[in-house]
């Protein structure tokens, strides 16, 4: 590992609930006399909780590192305490340069003061001069797209304006290490690919990031190394596939990965549903959330019929997350005398090496009778694809290069024709 720009040791944070706590205040003393049975509140109420505990880990120079974990598991917390908010209740954080945080919607801008003006508060608050701000300016105005309103105060722009102007000065005021929260997942989809695009730039400058994502196909095409989070600990410390692997594995179990289609809110058809349920598996079979990219992959929908057998005609559409459809297919055209007439049963759809770039990904669902879809679930199940070195050439394939991946060959020749 490069030299350590951050260091964290036995690093712990605990909040009391339910405790009263020291008033400092006579209005607080007067409430708290006027309301006698909170001093009798149970003594288990007042035990610590604890948020962090135990954690400790180096992060070195240039490095990209990833905060993955179930929510509750203490990775928001972790940022906050290395962006000096909250003080920690034990342990020890020490930072070997300038850091810039985005953790929330607001944090750091004053609502009465314009985007140009919170720009250079942001920029005094990280220790720049005027000069250096003002160097930057035009480039955070134009990544934010906020030129009409860059002089505006903020306290009047929508969300999404407030968000791309606080990443774009986060990002453009040259921190030497990085914090950046969940807050990218407010964005719409192109913003999300510009946020990440600039934090794959700032990586490949040397400068060190540590970021909060539940987007595992980010983590695995930015990040050499994540740290995966449990119940305010670090379960495991290592590379990112491997942390992703082990995530992924424990957090999806049979019963969470089913989908029920009986009942859900976007069917269409008539009479009684027919699709009951559906689920994603891996190449070994097992459900799902996410599979790497070349890797067989399974849509497997169970089916019944109340009104008697029927052939169990399916077809499946493949979407990008903005919708686009991708491919389906159907077994109708696959192998049509295979499906027999059945009132009940499970049909599977493999897709063997998923010629799918990393991303999201939704499934329409379609039964079909002898001549018509009898019914219809649009985004019945979602899946997300990580990248993988499915070349073997030691690189990941561009993410600009659209949504398939097809195994195409190169070879070298001397003539044309």
């Amino acid at each position: 590992m490069s030299a350590a720009i951050l260091t964290v040791e036995g690093l712990g944070k605990s909040y009391s609930i339910g405790r009263l706590g020291r008033h400092q205040t006579f209005r607080d003393l007067l409430g708290a006399a006027m309301r006698p049975w909170r001093w009798t509140r149970r003594r288990d109420d007042d035990r610590p909780l604890w948020a962090l505990r135990d954690v400790s880990f180096e992060v070195g120079r240039g490095e990209v590192v990833a905060l993955v974990g179930p929510n509750g598991a203490g990775k928001s917390t972790l940022l906050k305490l290395l962006s000096r908010i909250v003080h920690p209740t034990e342990g020890a954080i020490e930072l070997r340069g300038r850091v810039g945080s985005l953790l929330e919607v607001g944090t750091g801008f004053h609502p009465d003061l314009t985007g140009r003006e919170n720009a250079f508060l942001n920029g005094a608050i990280l220790g720049m001069s005027r000069a250096e701000v003002r160097s930057r300016l035009d480039s955070i105005v134009a990544f934010a797209e906020l030129d009409r309103f860059i002089d505006t105060p903020v306290k009047k722009y929508s969300s999404g304006m407030y968000m791309r102007l606080a990443f774009a000065v986060a990002a453009h005021l040259d921190p030497e290490i990085l914090l950046v929260d969940e807050v990218l997942a407010v964005g719409d989809a192109e913003f999300q690919k510009k946020c990440l695009g600039r934090v794959s730039e700032i990586a490949q400058s040397g400068r060190t990031v540590v970021f909060v994502t539940h987007d595992m196909a980010a983590v695995e095409a930015l990040c050499s190394r994540a740290l995966l989070l449990r119940h305010g600990r670090v379960e495991i410390d290592g590379p990112a596939h491997d942390v992703i692997a082990s995530y992924l594995a424990g957090s999806t179990s049979v019963e969470a990965a089913i989908v029920p289609l009986a009942d859900h809110p976007q069917r269409r058809g008539r009479g009684t549903a027919i699709m009951r349920a559906a689920v994603v598996a891996d190449s070994t079979g097992q459900p799902a959330a996410s599979v790497p990219m070349g890797t067989d992959l399974e849509i497997r929908v169970q089916f019944a019929s109340e009104g008697g057998p029927l052939r169990p005609y399916m077809s499946a559409v493949v979407k990008t997350a903005l919708g686009l459809p991708v491919f389906g297919d159907t077994n109708r055209l696959a192998d049509p005398e295979r499906f027999a007439p059945r009132s009940s049963g499970v049909i599977a759809c493999r897709i063997p090496q998923l010629p799918l770039m990393p991303g999201r990904y939704h499934v329409d669902l379609y039964f079909e009778g002898s001549f018509e879809v009898i019914e219809h679930i649009p985004e019945a199940l979602t899946f997300d694809v990580l990248p993988a070195d499915v070349f073997g050439t030691g690189y990941l394939p561009p993410p600009q290069n659209g949504p398939i991946a097809w195994p195409v060959t190169y070879e070298l020749r001397d003539r044309l024709v």
